[in-house]
């Protein structure tokens, strides 16, 4: 198949979702369906790769609010306090540094699309950050559309959508009721922008199967007529 589409642009994918959706797991089922298929894969680590002011945020969150540090596990959780801290200031804040990020992401995304790869991943993008503000304000989905002027548009953009219960069971970081809410901002964000796949919450076998169907339906097809 890479051979097919070698002349071509790489195909983007993105993949968000509230802590413990099972990213992953469906991220490294696709990368290996997609190996097994002849395509060369990048992966993207939006936190590691793209964010702007890492150690800034990474301070603010440890020092200022005394959140944990680390990956909660079910026999150790953590308690987090970062996103999940909501003020006004907060929320400033955060618009000035999403706007850094969009920047940020499409100078990596372009660099990326001009690379080798037939596909890039991106293990999260710049959707899980605008989930975290306040989505029922006209003025906030303005500013989200804006932003989304400045950062490239996944040719998939999947949101794995879970039930909170279950991801806190996988991965405890933050509170129940903060995971609640923030599903419910991924799926108003889904409504706001359009154009992203939700995945419900399935089997894991079923997700796999169909991430990778919709993958290369959608992003293959297109470019293989």
């Amino acid at each position: 198949m890479s051979d097919r589409i070698s002349s071509r642009r790489a195909v983007l994918v993105s993949f968000s979702g509230i802590d413990g959706a099972g990213k992953s797991t469906q991220i490294a089922n696709l990368s290996a369906s997609l190996h097994e298929a002849g395509c060369r894969v990048k992966l993207i680590t939006f936190w590691d790769d793209v964010a702007t002011l890492k150690g800034i945020r990474e301070d603010v969150g440890h020092k200022v609010f005394k959140g944990d540090k680390g990956v909660g596990s079910p026999d150790a959780p953590i308690q987090r306090r970062d996103k999940n801290v909501r003020s006004p200031l907060m929320t400033l804040v955060r618009m000035a540094i999403y706007i850094a990020d969009a920047v940020s992401l499409r100078l990596r995304a372009k660099a990326a699309m001009e690379s080798e790869a037939d596909v890039v991943i991106f293990d999260r993008y710049i959707y899980d950050e605008l989930a975290n503000l306040n989505l029922h304000s006209a003025a906030t989905r303005a500013y989200v559309r804006g932003v989304m002027k400045l950062a490239p548009r996944p040719d998939v953009g999947f949101v794995l959508d879970a039930d909170p219960d279950q991801a806190f069971a996988r991965k405890p970081e933050y509170p129940l009721e903060f995971l609640h809410s923030n599903r419910n901002s991924y799926l108003q964000l889904s409504d706001v922008l359009g154009g992203i796949t939700v995945i419900p919450p399935l089997a894991i076998e079923d997700a796999k199967a169909h991430v990778v169907r919709h993958v290369f339906d959608k992003a293959f097809a297109a470019r293989l007529a």
